[in-house]
């Protein structure tokens, strides 16, 4: 799924996590990883929200117990 991506599958993750979860903006997003020294523009961030969250949605899906 993150085979030939620049940047570690860990900070994609992270990124698209914290975007979803939080409603943070992807400019936010982009000076939260300049504090930790990543170095990412937020229209990436946003091409991997766009890419990955139907992708995670779906394997999450797959996991997640039957409730009766």
């Amino acid at each position: 799924m993150f085979k030939g991506r620049h940047f570690d599958r860990s900070v994609i993750l992270l990124c698209v996590r914290w975007y979803l979860a939080y409603g943070l903006s992807l400019r936010d997003l982009e000076e939260m990883m300049e504090e930790r020294n990543i170095h990412v523009d937020h229209s990436t961030v946003h091409r991997w929200v766009l890419r990955f969250s139907p992708q995670l949605l779906e394997r999450f899906n797959k996991r997640k117990r039957a409730v009766t």
